[in-house]
């Protein structure tokens, strides 16, 4: 297959664009900086420069692939969220999306899939009357009307419109990704000062997924015809005590200093209440299409992300 990747760059991304590669694909990969796409994906990688809210020759590099992988779209942590930040999340999701489905359009050959990244954040966080709520949440269930909810929402929005030209849609809803590197490491840092532990009370849920299911889930999203709509990229949802558990247990420290809901907010702004807050997320449709996950169970998840 010809697969043309967005974020190819990115945490995902590379580890995307590598399994591709093995696989014996042809794989294009869009990139702001082509120079360092190259750089780093290798020569055996067509590298080209790409801004996908704006019309542009990275448009012609869409006709003639078989599948489009779009991971695209400005970190959501890091910094704190003021407005500018917020639009720029939007934009390069919604508005990106939008220019990538465009390109599509106007492609001789078009793809036969687009497999567009989202988030488990589409879906709203409950606060049951006796803590948090364990409800399942699976793909039917409606968005949440608050930034993210929002964000994802509008984002599958747009590439829904490519089903129009004849396209696959595969919209993934990602959940906390662990793997070597990426958020991992951050989260790690503390328990190996022996500082680490649950954040708020630990019983909210977080909806959690390996690295190498994610890549491959995509992977077989681009080549099953099975795989269409909506889809909760996660293995599971576990409480955030038995997250700091597990990265205790794999740094082999202990998981006793609780950071409190005060404290993240002073430090992430707005981004704690989606931290503090959680729902239970379950692969309703993985299950169904018998996804075989390597990393089913939270603790060797963790273990191998360190």
């Amino acid at each position: 297959m010809k697969v043309l990747v967005t974020g190819a760059t990115g945490f995902l991304g590379t580890a995307i664009v590598a399994a591709l590669r093995a696989r014996g694909d042809t794989v294009v990969a869009l990139s702001r900086d082509a120079d360092r796409a190259r750089k780093l994906l290798g020569d055996r990688v067509e590298c080209v420069s790409a801004d996908l809210e704006t019309a542009g020759p990275w448009r012609e590099a869409v006709s003639g692939c078989d599948a489009v992988i779009h991971l695209a779209g400005e970190p959501i942590a890091g910094k704190k969220w003021d407005t500018r930040r917020k639009q720029s999340i939007r934009d390069s999701r919604v508005e990106g999306t939008r220019g990538l489905v465009e390109a599509i359009a106007a492609a001789a050959v078009k793809p036969r899939v687009l497999v567009s990244a989202s988030g488990a954040d589409y879906y709203p966080y409950v606060d049951g009357p006796n803590g948090f709520d364990d409800d399942e949440v699976t793909e039917t269930d409606a968005p949440s009307d608050n930034f993210l909810g929002r964000l994802c929402r509008d984002w599958e929005a747009e590439a829904i419109v490519a089903e129009g030209l004849g396209v696959r849609v595969v919209r993934m809803r990602t959940g906390l990704v662990l793997g070597k590197g990426g958020a991992v490491s951050k989260m790690t840092a503390p328990f190996r000062f022996f500082v680490g532990g649950k954040i708020g009370n630990g019983r909210q849920f977080v909806s959690w997924i390996h690295l190498d299911d994610v890549v491959g889930a995509y992977l077989a999203a681009t080549s099953d015809a099975r795989y269409t709509g909506a889809i909760n990229l996660v293995a599971a949802s576990s409480r955030s005590s038995e997250l700091a558990k597990a990265l205790g247990a794999a740094t082999h420290r202990p998981a006793w200093l609780p950071v409190p809901g005060f404290a993240l907010r002073a430090a992430v702004g707005e981004l704690a209440d989606y931290l503090l807050h959680g729902r239970n997320v379950v692969p309703a449709a993985l299950t169904k299409l018998a996804f075989p996950f390597k990393f089913p169970q939270l603790p060797a998840a963790v273990s191998a992300s360190v």
